[in-house]
């Protein structure tokens, strides 16, 4: 046994030995290439490759008091250059000075590896007529001149593409090319159809005719109840044949363009019937709501050039409210009540149907139906992601997203079981996609909250009037203890405020259970709630003035606190089931005739086809904002006319898309659910 562990330590030194030395000779050509481009760089007259290369290393602008702190330089003039055995490399050195944090691009040899970039920054070797190419802050501008060193970061010129990545493109193109593939077989069946019998229809799903179009009686064809009894084994072979035939059919069908644009875009309303009108404009406006709050928010974590200008500006002006300045995250508010209101129906009308009883096997269906409703859009989307940042070619501003592809890599199950809210929030895959586990964990507690209403109103009573008092003091008690903020801003230097707040479900289900109560109240009343005039006068005046002094109070208390503040706390604790409230008084008013112009405006018809599409809305839009600043090389300059560019720039994209994947992706699946009963 000795002689074996020697030589494998033999191996193993050798091994060692052959690495550090590749290392050592990388690090070598290097430095050689490095001598020559800084050589080349301090001559009179400097060849193109160098000037190249030294144009691209990042500079500091002007107002850098501002927010203009990070110095991103030129990617692609940088990877333009090419010198003499070596070409321009892109580079990223995270600094910090003081109180300031920053990266500056840098533009290296490809030679030089991300340990060799750190060490020409440390050692100052990087120099162009005695000056560092890479100098500090002026004192003027930081209260201190030292630098240090947080990471380094080189982006290659073609980043070799991942498994995962492409197994997620993969994945999303098989999802694409199967409801592709229907249309087409729908349509040559459908011209084949047309050409045998001209004046016949084509048979839609569940028509009673077997694949070739003949009547059947008992699950056979008239033909084949022909014949003497010795040919009965022949006949319920070809019966059984037909029916498999007519089951692949019916998938295919479900699955093509032209049954899912008729449903998506041909029906009066996304709402079951006895529809509420309303609920179309309250979703969508709720939608526009978040999709204007990201398109800012993504923008000034990262690549704004006036940070500061931008939040002196909306923190003191309610006039921005709609760009994260205030609770503008309400509206997912809106959305969690109005998903409590059609669970409750959809539940009590599948009691109804199962004559009135409540059964585990109802439950298991009623959750399962819920799964199929937003796990196919939900893991397309995810996919994409993941594949995008994996193989597309990466900016100076990329680098947020790179950790959102890691955490996929690692926790892609929490997606998978919707429980990625219950991560830490920088562990969560495809980040937005938190709602969607908060979700469906509250969709989960309508079956429970049922069946006490069903089994005695006295323990239901009970039962509500305790988790929502438990989930306003679990929000208030967070908050004093942690000093949480309240303002938007101010959150994005809190990550406690989403790690312990923001996402979880016993701080958000106050308006969840509230759409609950409203559904069941709206399923089971026979009666209009109001009955005069001066009744409704009363309720908008209480209503709108409550919205009002929501956002009127976030402003008075947007400084986060340094030690318990008890108006923090109980603001925190109420403001979300006070505005689920207010939008559920909105919803009845205009159910009981006494909405006016409002309800004219939320019921429009134009709001029915948006809300269609706005569960892929909501999915999408993130991914458009991303690569939208993944790609950018330079900052952006906060002005209210390029936000306003930007958002709507954003949202005729995420609109056009989701019209697609809504077809594609998210309702063939219900409408094979449906065909199949």
């Amino acid at each position: 046994m000795a002689p074996g562990w020697v030589v494998l330590f033999l191996l193993v030194g050798v091994c060692g030995a052959l690495e550090n030395l590749q290392t050592c000779n990388s690090s070598q050509r290097c430095m050689k290439d490095i001598n020559t481009f800084l050589w080349e760089i301090n001559q009179d007259k400097p060849k193109e490759y160098a000037v190249l290369m030294y144009d691209a290393f990042g500079k500091m602008g002007s107002n850098v008091e501002g927010g203009n702190v990070n110095q991103p330089g030129l990617l692609q003039q940088c990877r333009s250059a090419v010198g003499p055995g070596f070409s321009g490399q892109y580079c990223q050195v995270f600094l910090k000075q003081g109180a300031l944090h920053y990266f500056v691009g840098v533009c290296v040899p490809d030679s030089c590896g991300e340990e060799d970039v750190k060490t020409l920054v440390l050692d100052g070797r990087l120099q162009f007529h005695s000056m560092s190419l890479v100098p500090p802050l002026p004192s003027i501008l930081s209260n201190t001149s030292a630098q240090e060193m947080i990471m380094s970061h080189c982006l290659p010129d073609a980043p070799e593409p991942e498994t995962s990545g492409v197994a997620c493109m993969f994945v999303c193109c098989v999802m694409l090319a199967v409801p592709l593939a229907a249309t087409l077989f729908t349509a040559v069946t459908r011209s084949e159809w047309s050409r045998t019998d001209p004046t016949a229809e084509f048979p839609p799903l569940n028509s009673g005719l077997n694949f070739y179009g003949t009547p059947r009686i008992n699950g056979l064809s008239s033909s084949e109840r022909k014949g003497s009894t010795s040919e009965e084994n022949n006949r319920l072979s070809s019966a059984r044949w037909c029916i498999s035939q007519r089951s692949v059919h019916e998938c295919l069908q479900a699955f093509s363009l032209q049954r899912t644009c008729r449903r998506v875009f041909g029906s009066s309303s996304s709402i079951p019937p006895r529809s509420y009108s309303s609920l179309n404009g309250i979703r969508v406006l709720s939608l526009l709501w978040i999709i204007c709050g990201h398109s800012t928010q993504f923008l000034v974590i990262s690549n704004l050039d006036n940070y500061k200008t931008w939040r002196q500006t909306v923190e003191n002006s309610p006039v921005y409210i709609f760009t994260i300045s205030g609770p503008v995250f309400l509206a997912v508010d809106s959305f969690l009540l109005l998903g409590g209101l059609l669970s409750a129906r959809s539940l009590l009308k599948s009691i109804d149907k199962a004559e009135d009883k409540l059964t585990l096997g109802l439950v298991a269906n009623y959750l399962f139906k819920r799964i199929k409703r937003i796990q196919p859009l939900h893991l397309f989307t995810m996919c994409l992601t993941i594949s995008l940042i994996s193989l597309l070619q990466w900016g100076p501003y990329w680098f947020p997203s790179m950790a959102s592809m890691m955490d996929c890599k690692t926790y892609w199950w929490a997606n998978l079981l919707l429980i990625s809210n219950l991560l830490p929030v920088h562990e969560i895959c495809v980040p937005w996609t938190w709602y969607l586990s908060l979700d469906f964990q509250c969709y989960a507690t309508t079956p429970l909250l049922v069946y006490f209403y069903r089994l005695k109103r006295n323990v239901f009573a009970v039962v509500v009037g305790g988790l929502l008092l438990m989930s306003t003091v679990a929000s208030a008690v967070t908050t004093a203890h942690l000093h949480l903020p309240v303002f938007q801003p101010s959150t994005m230097t809190s990550e406690n405020y989403v790690l312990y707040y923001y996402v979880k479900p016993y701080t958000r289900y106050g308006p969840f259970l509230i759409g609950i109560l409203t559904g069941i109240y709206l399923s089971a009343k026979k009666d209009q709630l109001l009955k005069h005039k001066w009744q409704a006068a009363l309720g908008w005046f209480c209503c709108l003035s409550l919205m009002a002094s929501l956002v009127g109070f976030a402003y008075l208390l947007k400084e986060t606190p340094t030690y318990p503040s008890l108006p923090r706390a109980v603001y925190q604790g109420l403001h979300r089931p006070v505005w689920a409230l207010t939008v559920t008084w909105i919803i009845l008013a205009c159910e009981d005739g006494y909405g006016g112009f409002i309800n004219k405006f939320l019921s429009f018809s134009f709001w029915v086809p948006v809300s269609n599409i706005s569960f892929a809305c909501y999915l999408i839009h993130p991914v458009f904002i991303i690569l939208y600043n993944g790609l950018q090389e330079t900052p952006i300059h906060y002005t209210d006319i390029n936000f306003m560019y930007l958002f709507l720039g954003h949202l005729v994209l995420t609109l056009v898309v989701s019209c697609a994947l809504t077809v594609l992706v998210e309702k063939p699946f219900l409408f094979l659910k449906r065909s199949s009963k």
